[in-house]
Order: structure tokens, then C-alpha cells, then sequence
């Protein structure tokens, strides 16, 4: 035993002195370190090529059954690992449709490929109707927010894996999706047979949940079996963020200045009025640095910017501006007061991309002209919609109006009734964004 000690020793000895003997010949041997930090720096940065937050809504039916829905997470893992998951790429998370959807994790949750490719190894088969209209209207509404992960002014994608068809309805859930500015992609696999048809409620469901029914948003394989080769391609189009068309929507990407009439005929009571009004319009848009922004200018004879674009870049900080503007009191100067604001407020966002809008609310009479101020103001690419209260002249708010008039002006006999208009102009902007992009 003590031989056989004492010859393990000199073998431990002797592999010491070669190690140390080699200890400077082997570290200035090794390849330089500096290539492989960058590739684990870019791993943990991801693709900044592809950044975008992406929702994979998994089909989790009694349609897809036990062994294709693990091919189904196969394939979702091979994706996501392409689409080069990290901090300053994509972001995605995974809801499953079933008979009620379950978000299985969040944007926020992983930022490595390696995290995300556990996470969804680990999904369970939940079985029940394939309801992806449910799950498509949950993942909208209740998935992309800010306490999720949902980064601002980035992409916002859906992909939707449908085996066969949906059970419920999926036009209405597309419909709402886009409202959010939410791209939705259809990837059908396996679709109904001729014989399967009669049970499908919409045969044309693809075409009408899709962000878009170009051919860009909709993808079809036919099996789950070897679908490696599709990969790539689904890849790339997830990655082409110049046709991510749904991204922008009326309430990320307008500009809307409101003009006050703080004239002696108003009255300090009706002046809150009109700034809840002005509120509630405003609550409707995602106002930030990169989205929706809101000005407000008052005027009498003379004009009063209360707060530009550029002012301020949260909700809370624009609501909190209307809130402190104070009632000025004096005559009326409504020509002179569009001149003033398509001038000093939309002059500086001429060549900026969010679509231009001016509320005019006045309770009167102008004592100038406003037919050339508001041509101006058209002219300049300005959408103007004009709100009269009590005695403000119809011919007045017809002459301020953009085309078609009688849907960009409104009137009510008390400022009470200001409230009831609120949904038809937040309605007439978003329609009025949609026309433009025609």
C-alpha cells in the first residue's frame, strides 16, 4: 500500500512540475480571448436587426393532440432561437390557446435563448376547444404591456399557430389586435379537408385576422413533421420590420393641438369643462417621446401657448398641463388664433412623421376672418375639426372644417354636451390616420 502511495505521489509530482514548467508557454498558446467575449457579448445583446416583442400564441386544442403539439414546441423553440433572443433583440413570450388561454410566460421573463428553449420544453398540453379567437383577443389586450416587458416604440408581433381551424370567432379578436398596433401573423398547419369544411365557421378566418391580407402576414405549412426548413423564412419576415404595417395605429402616431376659446362669454365653470373634454380626448392616445403628442394654445384677442409638442412626453404630464391651464378672459380672434398655432405649433413638426390635427373649440362669434386661416391650415396638411358650443355661427365651424365637413365639425347647445362628442372625435382621427394610409 505504501508503494503503491508513494508512486501516485511521484505522478502527482511530476504532472505538477510539467504544468508548472509549461505554465507560461500554455497561457500565451491559447487563442486570443477577445473574438469569443464579442460572440457571448452578441448572444447577450442578441440581434439588434430583429428587435422586436414577440407573442407566439401556441394552438393547445384537442385539433393538434398530445404528440403534434410537442412537435408544434419543437419548431416555436427553433425560431426563436434564429430570431437571436437578448436585451437589445427580440423579446418573445408564449400564450396557449385552448379552451381558455394561459399565458405561459412573459416578454420580461427570459433574455436568452438557451432560458427561453427550457421555458417552453417545459409547456403542458392543456387539450379543449381551439379557441383562438379568445386567446388572440387576451394576448391583445392583457399580454403587450408595460408591466409585462412591452418595450416602447418597438414592433409588436402575434404569431398565431392554427392545426385545423378555430372554434370561435377570429375576424373580431384580428380587429381589436390591430387597434393596439399589434401585427398579427397566421402560421396554419394541416388546413380542414374538403370533408372537414362544414365545421370550419369562416373558411376565410386566415384572410381576416391577419394584420394585413397581402400574403406577407399569413404562412402555411403543411405538416408538423420535418418543418426545419421552414424555419428561416418565417424567421426573415418576423424579422422585416419595414412591413410591419400594424405598428403604427392613430393612437401611437398623431399629433393633436387643441385651440381654447377662453373668451368673457365662456365663463370659469365651462372653461373646466372644455378641459375635461380635452382630457378625455387625450386619455384615449399613447402620448410619448416616440408616439402620440398633444398641444394646447388659448386664445381670446390675443394667443397663449400653453404647452407645444415637445412640452411634455407622458400622459400623466400632458393630463396633469390641461388640468393647470388658466382661464384668460377677453374677445374672440379665431382666424388669428389658427394662424398663430399652425405657425408656432405644427411649424416645427412639419417634416416629422405623425399626421397633424387641430380641435378648435370656440362658444362665439370671431370678430376676424377664419376661412383663410383655416385654408392655410388645410394646406399645410393640418386636419382641422371644429367643436362649437352655445353661439358659435355654423357657418363659422363649416368654413374651419377639413373635407368632408360635415364630419369634422360638431355642435352643441351646452358645454355640458361636450362629453357626447368625445368618442366621435377620437373615432373621426383614427379614421381620418386610416384614409391617409390607404
Amino acid at each position: 500500500v505504501l508503494t503503491r502511495w508513494a508512486s501516485s505521489f511521484s505522478v502527482a509530482g511530476t504532472k505538477s512540475g510539467a504544468l508548472e514548467a509549461a505554465g507560461r508557454p500554455l497561457s500565451t498558446a491559447r487563442p486570443s480571448t477577445g473574438k469569443r467575449l464579442k460572440k457571448l457579448l452578441e448572444k447577450k445583446v442578441g440581434n439588434k436587426d430583429c428587435k422586436a416583442d414577440i407573442a407566439f400564441l401556441i394552438d393547445g386544442s384537442y385539433n393538434i393532440g398530445q404528440r403534434r403539439f410537442n412537435l408544434q414546441k419543437n419548431f416555436v423553440g427553433k425560431v426563436a432561437v434564429m430570431l437571436g433572443i437578448g436585451t437589445e433583440g427580440p423579446h418573445v413570450g408564449v400564450v396557449q390557446a385552448s379552451e381558455h388561454p394561459k399565458t405561459e410566460f412573459h416578454l420580461k421573463n427570459f433574455t436568452a435563448a438557451k432560458d427561453v428553449l427550457f421555458a417552453i420544453k417545459e409547456i403542458g398540453f392543456r387539450g379543449g376547444n381551439s379557441n383562438m379567437g379568445k386567446a388572440l383577443k387576451h394576448t391583445a389586450q392583457r399580454f403587450f404591456s408595460l408591466e409585462n416587458g412591452v418595450r416602447r416604440g418597438i414592433p409588436k408581433i402575434v404569431i398565431v399557430f392554427i392545426d385545423g381551424w378555430p372554434s370561435d370567432d377570429i375576424e373580431d379578436a384580428g380587429i381589436v389586435a390591430r387597434e393596439f398596433g399589434i401585427n398579427v401573423f397566421i402560421v396554419s398547419v394541416a388546413r380542414p379537408t374538403t370533408e372537414e369544411q362544414g365545421m370550419v365557421q369562416d373558411v376565410g378566418f386566415v384572410d381576416k385576422a391577419v394584420c394585413r391580407n397581402n400574403g406577407f402576414f399569413s404562412y402555411h405549412i403543411p405538416t408538423w413533421f420535418g418543418t426545419t426548413k421552414y424555419v428561416k423564412p418565417l424567421v426573415q419576415k418576423l424579422c422585416s420590420h419595414e412591413q410591419m404595417l400594424c405598428s403604427k395605429t392613430c393612437y401611437n402616431s398623431v399629433n393633436i393641438a387643441f385651440l381654447i376659446d377662453g373668451s368673457s362669454s365662456v365663463g370659469d365653470s365651462n372653461f373646466r369643462l372644455v378641459l375635461e373634454f380635452i382630457s378625455n380626448v387625450a386619455k384615449a392616445f399613447e402620448i410619448s417621446d416616440i408616439g402620440s403628442k398633444i398641444a394646447a394654445v388659448q386664445f381670446t384677442y390675443d394667443q397663449r401657448m400653453e404647452f407645444s409638442f415637445s412640452d411634455y412626453a407622458t400622459k400623466e404630464k400632458v393630463l396633469a398641463a390641461v388640468r393647470g391651464i388658466r382661464y384668460m378672459s377677453g374677445g374672440t380672434a379665431t382666424g388669428d388664433a389658427i394662424s398663430f398655432t399652425t405657425r408656432n405649433v405644427f411649424g416645427p413638426m412639419k417634416d416629422g412623421p405623425n399626421k397633424n390635427f387641430l380641435v378648435v373649440l370656440t362658444d362665439g362669434q370671431s370678430y376676424d376672418d377664419v376661412r383663410g386661416p383655416a385654408a392655410a391650415a388645410h394646406k399645410a396638411g393640418i386636419t382641422v375639426f371644429s367643436i362649437g358650443v352655445a353661439w358659435a355661427p355654423l357657418d363659422d365651424l363649416k368654413d374651419m372644417a377639413s373635407e368632408p365637413r360635415e364630419s369634422h365639425n360638431f355642435f352643441t347647445r351646452e358645454f355640458t354636451g361636450l362629453e357626447q362628442i368625445v368618442p366621435d372625435v377620437i373615432r373621426g382621427i383614427c379614421r381620418d390616420f386610416l384614409n391617409s394610409k390607404q
